[in-house]
């Protein structure tokens, strides 16, 4: 006889059916959403929403529950660019609380930046109440025109009784399929109507829920798999090219998996740095316009490309038709159709959650006993990281940048969670810094947003209390958003600042040598005044110290790192180094530029000046 099914019991909010105001059903929803901090500026607009947030920590105080840090910075990009830190450090999304106006285009280049790299954070904002739209009232801004430009999604909440599904719906479209940012503009009236909380529920999305399941029953079937195989059977030289979809989807520990199961070596994305562990022996660290000459010549030899999670941008294929020029093969395996033969072809594709692909791949291969010897591959790609090692003057007095990263990285041991700013310093940072697993490198990929690294920082150190966060920045790129060191010492965060002082803009100076005949225009500015030891001061960093001589290196860096609060250090570097290598505007691999200390395989061919539609 059988035995009847047991009914499913369904598990109800604690707190449904209670009457809440709009603000309060907002508050309650993060905190459901296991939301640790949000990071925020007050303002008339979202006041009501501030107040829930005060009420709902005094209630857990109260209870002896968790409460919702909220985290006030200097201005709402910083906000933005905390949520974004946060949400990077740890797969969450990251929550953004602003006001209206202001306070909502402020966070309109997080925003952006977070769409371009695929990074979940939920910015709501306060809005001019629901009769007063369109007016121009007081702090008014067109927020869903403004944002629906530049986020994944926007929602103007006009209906009360659709607040608490809206605010379900954003986390959901926030962290499915590709992340990115999702904008919830909510007017003042809305938050201050009470309602029944029903402690369930979200907006109806049938077209995107249609495409997210599509996208994750994907598989790659025996027909697939086969074929794919036979590609990696013929191929003498494969390669995968991974980009940050792999640590956006969690799949790692996977790729690791799939490239040493079968002997692939390993490049990566900018974004993708931390896929794929950079001491392992397959490791050929990060390719593109900035990458290692070895990572580099290792794309130009190989004749099987495996792209995993990644799109083929401008600052790793800036010339498509010569990308691989020896692969008879390539393969794309990505989450966004939109992305699979958009920049190349390709021979092979599944659009579909990589986690599953990976495993399915690894798994087929196991189980049809694939092996394929790739010896002689591994021995040419262990000479091309020997014959065009990165390098620089070593012999220098001067303080070259390099040296400083390699002494950090040497003392953190490729375990510290690293933010930067954009410019030399990133790359830099990039280059030289070791990452032994993923979310411990946030950086500003495809926007490239100067002063993005200290706020990130800040929100990566919140979402991880017990790590070593250090910011790598620039004195151009911190001035961007200088104001959160304040922030920093506010909230007594253990970060460590690193400035790289080459008093300018360093990446612009190097392309306006190379390619305008170095006239200098603006790319030094007035930028020699600040005292960036007094200003660290001032927010109360007891540690700020100006590191100027080469021989005291190695001794200020373990003081700087082992301070056990708050610390500021300023390197006067050698104002002169470069970025090297460096994939020129319109220029193949072939002709990269390696500088004077790293080996290229021939002379680089520099151009006298970018063409007219060369990118930056």
């Amino acid at each position: 006889m059988s035995q009847s099914a047991s009914p499913v019991k369904v598990h109800r909010h604690p707190r449904a059916g209670t009457r809440m105001t709009g603000a309060e059903m907002i508050v309650q929803i993060l905190a459901d959403e296991g939301t640790t901090a949000i990071f925020g500026y007050s303002g008339g607009a979202i006041l009501p929403t501030y107040d829930a947030v005060f009420l709902y920590n005094q209630a857990q105080i109260a209870s002896g529950g968790i409460q919702l840090p909220l985290i006030v910075p200097a201005n709402e990009q910083g906000a933005g660019f905390m949520a974004a830190g946060y949400a990077r450090a740890s797969g969450r999304v990251g929550v953004c609380l602003v006001t209206s106006g202001p306070g909502a285009t402020n966070t309109v280049t997080p925003v952006r930046d977070s769409m371009a790299d695929s990074v979940p954070i939920l910015v709501i904002c306060g809005q001019v109440p629901t009769s007063a739209i369109g007016t121009d009232a007081f702090q008014e801004a067109p927020v869903p025109a403004l944002m629906g430009a530049v986020a994944k999604h926007i929602f103007l909440v006009t209906e009360p009784e659709k607040l608490e599904a809206t605010i379900r719906s954003a986390f959901e479209i926030a962290r499915t399929g590709r992340p990115g940012p999702v904008v919830v503009d909510v007017p003042k009236d809305v938050q201050n109507w009470v309602g029944i909380f029903k402690g369930e529920g979200v907006l109806p999305l049938p077209g995107y829920r249609k495409r997210l399941l599509a996208t994750e029953r994907a598989a790659i079937n025996l027909d697939d798999a086969t074929e794919f195989f036979a590609m990696l059977q013929a191929a003498q030289r494969p390669l995968i090219y991974a980009g940050g979809g792999v640590i956006n989807s969690g799949a790692a520990r996977l790729l690791t998996e799939f490239a040493t199961t079968f002997g692939i070596p390993v490049v990566t994305t900018l974004m993708g740095i931390g896929a794929f562990d950079t001491k392992h022996p397959l490791a050929m660290r990060m390719l593109g316009m900035h990458g290692a000459a070895f990572a580099n010549y290792a794309v130009d030899d190989c004749d099987f490309l495996i792209a995993i999670g990644a799109r083929f941008d401008d600052r790793v294929a800036g010339l498509p038709a010569q990308f691989a020029p020896n692969a008879k093969c390539i393969a794309h395996v990505d989450i966004d159709r939109a992305e699979i033969n958009k920049v190349k072809r390709v021979h092979w594709s599944h659009v579909g959650r990589i986690p599953e692909a990976l495993h399915a791949l690894t798994t087929h291969g196991v189980a049809h006993d694939f092996k394929v010897d790739f010896s002689m591959w591994h021995a040419e790609i262990n000479m091309l990281r020997k014959d065009h090692a990165m390098n620089y003057d070593r012999a220098s007095e001067l303080i070259q940048p390099y040296y400083v990263i390699e002494e950090i990285n040497r003392q953190t041991k490729g375990e510290a969670i690293i933010t930067t700013g954009v410019g030399q310093h990133q790359m830099w940072a990039a280059q030289y810094f070791d990452f032994s697993r993923p979310r411990l490198w946030l950086t500003s990929g495809s926007m490239g947003t100067m002063g993005f690294g200290l706020p990130a920082a800040i929100g990566a150190q919140f979402a991880n209390p017990g790590a070593l966060v250090i910011d790598i920045d620039g004195d151009a790129s911190i001035r961007m958003n200088i104001g959160e060191l304040e922030t920093v010492t506010t909230y007594d965060l253990p970060i460590k600042v690193v400035v790289l002082n080459n008093f300018g803009d360093g990446m612009v100076r190097q392309w306006q040598k190379l390619f305008f005949k170095g006239r200098m225009s603006a790319s030094d500015k007035s930028l020699h005044k600040k005292d960036f030891i007094k200003a660290a001061q001032a927010d109360g960093f007891n540690f700020a110290v100006r590191l100027d001589k080469k021989s005291d290196v190695p001794r200020v860096i373990e003081e700087f790192i082992r301070y056990p609060g708050p610390a500021f250090l300023e390197v006067l570097i050698d104002t002169e180094a470069g970025v090297y290598p460096m994939v020129g505007p319109g220029q193949s691999y072939a002709g990269m530029i390696t500088g004077d200390f790293i080996v290229g395989r021939t002379p680089a061919t520099i151009p006298e000046a970018p063409g007219p539609s060369e990118m930056f």
